[in-house]
Parts: C-alpha cells; sequence; structure tokens
C-alpha cells in the first residue's frame, strides 16, 4: 500500500494539492463497448472490477450521470453486516462481508473496516424471542450472531441510559461481531482506481437518456454525450432503476424513498459500537474522528430528492439523546439524505430482466453499501455469461410473478 511521508502531505498542502496524480484515468467515450454499466457508485464500480479480474472482460465503460459515488455510495453511515435469516440472504450478505475483510488487500487502499460489532438492543419479550428465532436461524446457515444480556450491554455501552425509568427499557441484544463499519469513499475511490488499471473507461457527468433496440436487445445507449453501441448493459443505480427500466420498456416493483442521515461534531470517543434501537428506529455509530452517525426510518413519501427535513432531524436527535443523554449538548454539524429502492419483500432484485441482453442489480433498500462487494460478484457474472448468478437465483424479478418471495423484512426493513 502506497505511503506518503508527513512532510511531503505538508508540502503537498502549501502548494494547494495540485501535485496529486489521478487515482483513475479520465476516460473519453469510446463508440462502441461489450459491456456498458450504468451508475458509477459502489455496486456499478465493483461490477467492472469483477468483470475485468474474474471475468476477464476489456472493453468496458462506466457511465455516471455526476461524479463517482454521489449517489447512496457517499450518502449512507457506513454501516456492514450480514445478520439475515433466509439461507439465500445468509449466502449473498455473507460473501460481501467476507470479500470486504479481504478488499484493502485487493485493492491495495485502506477502507479503514472497523469490525466493531453490531448491536440490535431488545426492548421487551416479544423482541427478545425474534431475536433468539433470528439466531437459530443464523448458526443453522453458519453465521456468527448472539444474544447478550443487559448487564453486557451495559459494559458495551458505559454511556446509555439503562436507568429504571428509561422510555425503552433494554433486555439484552443481538450482537453479530463481524459487523461495522467502513469508509464508504474508500470503497468507491479503490474500486475505480482499480478498475481504471484494468482498462475500464469511468467517463463521470454523463447521464443515460435511452435506448436504442433491435427487437428485445438493446444495440445502443443514448446518453447527454452521443450515443455509445454495446453488446450488454447493466444497471446499478439503486433508487433511480425504475426510472431507468422505464427507458428499456418494462416495469420494476420499485418504490424510491429518502433515506436520511447525520453526522455531529466530533467529541471524545466513548462509543466503540454500531448501535440500532428498534422501539426508534434509530442507530448510532462514532467515527474514528470523533463525529457521531446518526439515522432512523425511512421517510413515508416517495421521493428522488437527496436532502433532508426537520422532522427527521427533531425524531433522531430525540431518540439519540434519550439513548444517551450525554451528547444532549452535541452540535449537528451535516445533514443529508440517500435514494433507497424499496421492493416489497425487503430483498434486492438481480440478473435478467425482460429485455436479452440488460442485466440489473437493485432492491437493496437501506443495506446497499452493505452488499457492494457481492452485487458486483452477482452482475458481473450475468453480464459475462448471459446466466444469472447461483447466489442470485432466488432474487430474479420474476419471484414476484410466481410469489416466490425471499421476505427479509424482519432484518432489513429498519435502516442498514
Amino acid at each position: 500500500m502506497r505511503r506518503y511521508s508527513f512532510a511531503r502531505l505538508v508540502w503537498q498542502a502549501l502548494r494547494g494539492n495540485t501535485g496529486w496524480q489521478p487515482a483513475w484515468r479520465d476516460s473519453k467515450l469510446q463508440n462502441h463497448y461489450d459491456v456498458i454499466i450504468i451508475g458509477g457508485g459502489g455496486h456499478g464500480l465493483a461490477t467492472a472490477y469483477y468483470l475485468a479480474t474474474e471475468y476477464h472482460v476489456k472493453n468496458i465503460a462506466v457511465l455516471e450521470k455526476s461524479w463517482l459515488g454521489s449517489g447512496n455510495t457517499g450518502r449512507n453511515t457506513t454501516n456492514v453486516r450480514s445478520d439475515y435469516m433466509f439461507p439465500e440472504s445468509c449466502a449473498l450478505y455473507d460473501l460481501a462481508l467476507k470479500l470486504y475483510e479481504k478488499l484493502a488487500i485487493d485493492l491495495n487502499i485502506n477502507i479503514m473496516l472497523s469490525q466493531r460489532g453490531w448491536m440490535t438492543l431488545i426492548h421487551n419479550q416479544h423482541q427478545m424471542e425474534s431475536a433468539y428465532h433470528k439466531v437459530n436461524w443464523m448458526h443453522c446457515n453458519e453465521l456468527d450472531g448472539e444474544i447478550i444480556d443487559a448487564a453486557e450491554v451495559q459494559r458495551m455501552l458505559p454511556a446509555f441510559n439503562m436507568s429504571a425509568d428509561a422510555r425503552h427499557p433494554v433486555l439484552g441484544a443481538f450482537l453479530q461481531r463481524r459487523g461495522g463499519t467502513i469508509r464508504h469513499d474508500a470503497v468507491a475511490w479503490g474500486y475505480a482506481r482499480a478498475a481504471s488499471g484494468l482498462g475500464v473507461d469511468i467517463v463521470q457527468h454523463c447521464e443515460v437518456v435511452g435506448f436504442v433496440k433491435q427487437g428485445n436487445r438493446i444495440t445502443a445507449v443514448e446518453t447527454t454525450r452521443g450515443t455509445i453501441g454495446c453488446q450488454a448493459v447493466g444497471v446499478a443505480v439503486a433508487g433511480h432503476s425504475s426510472v431507468i427500466a422505464n427507458m428499456a420498456g418494462f416495469r420494476l416493483p420499485v418504490t424510491s424513498h429518502c433515506l436520511q442521515a447525520m453526522v455531529s461534531e466530533p467529541v471524545r470517543p466513548v462509543l466503540n459500537h454500531v448501535v440500532l434501537s428498534p422501539a426508534t428506529g434509530v442507530y448510532i455509530n462514532q467515527t474514528q474522528k470523533g463525529e457521531l452517525v446518526m439515522g432512523s426510518i425511512l421517510d413515508l413519501y416517495q421521493s428522488y430528492g437527496q436532502r433532508g427535513n426537520f422532522p427527521a432531524i427533531e425524531k433522531t436527535l430525540t431518540a439519540v439523546v434519550e439513548m444517551f443523554p450525554m451528547f444532549a449538548q452535541t452540535r449537528l454539524m451535516r445533514h443529508w439524505a440517500g435514494i433507497v429502492d424499496v421492493v416489497p419483500d425487503s430483498s434486492p432484485i438481480l440478473g435478467r430482466t425482460p429485455i436479452d441482453n440488460l442485466y440489473i442489480n437493485c432492491g437493496w433498500g437501506t443495506g446497499g453499501f452493505k452488499a457492494i462487494p457481492a452485487g458486483g460478484i452477482v452482475l458481473a457474472h450475468s453480464l459475462a455469461t448471459g446466466q444469472t448468478h447461483p447466489l442470485a437465483e432466488k432474487f430474479g424479478l420474476d419471484r414476484f410473478r410466481s410469489n416466490r418471495l425471499v421476505d427479509e423484512g424482519a432484518a432489513a426493513g429498519i435502516a442498514h
């Protein structure tokens, strides 16, 4: 991994940071590509990387309408975990977590993986029984997960409000110790740099506005920078998936909602784990810099806006102060929102579409960031072979017609 001396960092700062080499090439569009990937976020960039490394496809373009990572990849709360219930979900999300665990070496970049543990609080007996049910399912699927009691919660979260008159008493918690956080920008930049180094053309500020079709196949992609011929198209655009599908001539069972998040000023390190309270729908962790990263449930209305609102701020901060009274005087620093793609069973849509050579990766809802490496692997497989990856077979679009849903609402319904 490349390292820079302190003196060089200071020198670059004094000269306005003008001497750094770009991390990836500023590519010019060619007239034709074997594969065009729409979406320059984590999933799209990972798809390009795995297409080049695992399937040796050479002529690839990634088209991003804005800048790399400007969508959900750069607008999430960086949490990763694999605590799902159904075998097919466990296999998919745990593949992503295992790939994340070695991604710094594979991409030669520090993604700042911190497996500090993912903790879901248990507030009543019903949640306790559900947590034991979940742990049993996870153990059957050979995943790690455990129940800890209230005393252990207090030991791990010494600043948490465990008083007898707390609004939401805590009986214990579900804990996945391999869960944690990752630097989201580093994931996008790492995949972009690696893919570019393998010859992938990454083109920013290039919006897709339509398709040219011959029969039931796409022969070219129309963009704001011209029409580009192609053999196959992959779509990884999260909340805008239904927009792209409509351009191609089919519908997706996807609704788009804002998921808001916010971060405080840096404070003394006191929170060493990622904590979710199902009673309030609020989750919180503390970054290495000391900032508190907080979020809660989805906005109830559909929207493509990447902005927040004051009711969500109030709801989130009220719950955070109830859980951690010592944060009451902490000042909020930033606030934002991402557009999540929600489907009826809270599981992704992967693989083939009604268009012969168009393949899709969408429907992750609030779980898209944690699934980036696996999403890239399965979409790359479809684009290279024309077939659905074995791990994605249960997540096809046709399941909504046959009513073979993979209902992960209990694991994915409350953000991240």
